[in-house]
């Protein structure tokens, strides 16, 4: 067996380290500017009173759910991308994008109807006649943009398995800094334009979407890093095996999202019922950890694009080593951030809350308690989120998407409610409940991640008569 010296293991490594924060870096910036647009587009809504507020975000939380399933399900194109372009394939390389691109426009329809006939739907989950007619004029005209949402997030992944993630970060805060302005004139009537109101700030976001779109087809076209790869040759072609490929191994990446997504939500809903302090707390909490759960994600589109190069390359060496790095990166990242919510609890919670109100004290004290069980939950959720991204690399979907269901719903939710209802331990139960989840999945994760890692080194050096993992059913 070939020995590898502590010095190669070092420079191996550090060279990880180095391509994989080349990728992650750019993502973060680009994921936290994601973040940042529905968090500004809400603040603006509140210029324009409660009830444009209230409607408007439960638009932004409909739509940025459907987009969410969809941009998870495209997920396995950046896959398939990075092994073709690791193999040094990149004719396969430009005909995934091109399939990839034919997906987001399919997604987009069911999607966009569903968000046309949301006045139908909200009804039923007991909203008000009010909120209804206004969420249906935000949607109705955000809908328009879904299609370019889609294709620039999924362009952004396209980039990365490419080694050219900082297209998106450039797009995406230029495309920020344009949706402020363009906001404001639509929204109160400036420079000739009409009053629009609430529907203004979906025009305006609509607008930034298909700009963001453009651009990044424009750049990817004409730019030295990826003109050469000519990724939109083969738009006018139809390939059914690739197509197929491409959703057969992401529609399980957008179940997971839904299910992660469906456990937030009910325990939300469950917050409400503990009262008006614990839902606020929770939202202050969810409201923090979301920020670095964009990071995270960035490590976790960048662990999909190397593993993804490694398994085109056939460097199983290089797949583990590529998950290894990433998931130090992730553990680094999360334990800085649990510290910082730890220390800073009741900083953080006073952003949110007047301390000087005594209406507000049992909020802060919940949202300080509640900001600290983040900082656990942070830890696992990263991990989580960066084996799962590795597994996508790997091609493997399915065994995760059991492995979260379960985990999340049946251990998250399920220990929750034990926890914070029946035994009366309030939002803390709910809260360890969300923390059992992930920490239950990335634990059963990484050893799956361990053994399909293991599985593929045998397929290639002949130990396994099994198929290979690229072609496994996931």
């Amino acid at each position: 067996m070939e020995q590898i010296t502590s010095t190669e293991f070092k420079s191996d490594f550090l060279t990880e380290a180095r391509v994989s924060l080349g990728l992650a870096v750019p993502l973060a910036v680009a994921q936290l500017a994601e973040f940042t647009i529905p968090v500004i587009n809400s603040v603006m809504m509140g210029l324009l009173g409660t009830q444009n507020l209230a409607a408007g975000a439960l638009g932004v939380v409909i739509f940025l759910t459907l987009a969410s399933i969809c941009i998870g399900i495209l997920r396995a194109a950046g896959a398939l991308a990075a092994e073709a372009f690791g193999a040094n394939n990149l004719d396969r390389v430009s005909r995934i994008n091109c399939q990839g691109l034919w997906l987001a426009v399919a997604l987009s329809l069911p999607a966009m109807l569903l968000l046309w006939n949301c006045d139908s739907i909200l009804p039923l989950l007991g909203q008000e006649q009010n909120n209804i007619l206004l969420t249906k004029s935000y949607l109705h005209v955000l809908v328009w943009g879904l299609p370019a949402m889609l294709g620039f997030l999924y362009l952004k992944q396209i980039a990365a398995a490419i080694n050219f993630p900082q297209f998106g970060m450039v797009i995406i805060v230029v495309s920020l800094l344009l949706n402020i302005p363009v906001n404001y004139v639509l929204m109160f009537g400036y420079l000739g334009f009409p009053a629009l109101g609430l529907a203004g700030i979906s025009w305006g976001t609509m607008l930034v979407y298909w700009v963001s779109f453009l651009a990044s087809v424009m750049l990817i076209y004409f730019h030295p890093n990826s003109r050469d790869y000519k990724l939109f040759r083969y738009l006018n072609e139809f390939d059914g095996e690739i197509f197929g490929k491409i959703f057969q191994i992401g529609w399980p990446t957008g179940i997971q999202l839904a299910i992660e997504m469906g456990l937030f939500t009910i325990t939300a809903m469950l917050m409400g019922k503990l009262g008006t302090s614990s839902l606020a707390a929770h939202e202050i909490a969810l409201q923090a950890s979301s920020i670095f759960s964009a990071i995270s994600m960035a490590i976790s589109y960048a662990v999909t694009a190397r593993v993804g190069q490694m398994m085109g390359e056939k460097n199983p060496k290089g797949v583990m080593r590529a998950t290894f790095v990433n998931l130090s990166l992730s553990a680094l990242f999360a334990f800085v951030v649990a510290t910082g919510f730890e220390l800073f609890s009741q900083s953080i919670a006073t952003l949110y809350l007047d301390i000087n109100n005594p209406d507000n004290a049992v909020a802060i004290t919940q949202a300080i308690n509640f900001l600290k069980l983040v900082a656990v939950y942070q830890v696992f959720s990263s991990l989580k989120g960066v084996t799962v991204g590795a597994l996508l690399g790997l091609q493997d979907t399915r065994v995760p998407m059991i492995i979260n269901t379960l985990s999340f719903w049946g251990v998250g939710l399920g220990g929750g409610y034990l926890m914070g209802i029946i035994l009366g331990w309030g939002g803390t139960g709910l809260w360890y409940g969300l923390i059992l989840a992930p920490a239950i999945s990335s634990l059963i994760l990484v050893g799956r991640f361990y053994l399909r890692a293991k599985k593929f080194e045998g397929d290639l050096t002949g130990v396994s008569g099994q198929t290979p993992v690229s072609t496994l059913s996931t």
